[in-house]
């Protein structure tokens, strides 16, 4: 078994969603609030990798998701994959589609388990709040418009955000895959937790 991220594996070339669970997207950064950003998502997925990748799953096939990829109910020698993975805090359960593991997601929540010990956006929350950026920033168009560059330090991974004319402004560089953005005014950057460059 190959893992692809922390909720979809591979198995025999076929591509399968674990049923019931939902993990942070592989490029999710979390933090925010007083706690640095870290990338979430790839910890998880190293996470999972380290605890099933190479492994023998046996999986039961229940549907077919809008990828075109198997939901199946896998186990590694006879553990539920999804159930240990959200009762580890690697996961949350998918409750949009299944209530399978509200319980153990709420134990590892109570517990402060993995992910539930950071206040980490839950995968859902993160993609539509994804979404609504993109739309928002078509709907501005792009760049020309929104020239505020919203940074997370390497060293403290505090949130500072660059206007142009500032003396670091043309030599900061925005990742979005390391949850850097841009911002059309300074009043978006500050309520979203950023705050302005000294220089």
């Amino acid at each position: 078994m190959r893992v692809i991220d922390g909720d979809t594996v591979e198995i025999a070339g076929e591509r399968v969603r674990l049923y019931g669970i939902d993990a942070p997207e592989s490029d999710q950064m979390c933090g925010g609030e007083g706690i640095p950003m870290w990338a979430c998502g790839a910890w998880s997925s190293g996470e999972v990798r380290a605890r099933y990748a190479g492994r023998v799953a046996d999986c039961e096939a229940l549907d077919r998701d809008r990828y075109g990829r198997t939901v199946a109910r896998c186990a590694v020698d006879g553990e539920d994959m999804g159930q240990a993975l959200v009762q580890s805090g690697l996961a949350f359960a998918y409750l949009k589609y299944a209530l399978d593991y509200a319980g153990d997601e709420r134990d590892a929540a109570q517990a402060g388990r993995g992910l539930h010990a950071v206040g980490v956006q839950s995968p859902d929350a993160f993609r539509s709040a994804s979404r609504k950026a993109r739309t928002l920033w078509n709907a501005r168009g792009g760049p020309e418009d929104c020239r505020i560059k919203g940074n997370i330090s390497q060293n403290n991974g505090a949130l500072i955000y660059h206007l142009p004319g500032q003396e670091w402004y043309d030599r900061t560089r925005i990742s979005e895959a390391k949850g850097e953005r841009w911002f059309c005014t300074e009043a978006e950057a500050q309520s979203a937790g950023w705050r302005r460059a000294v220089h």
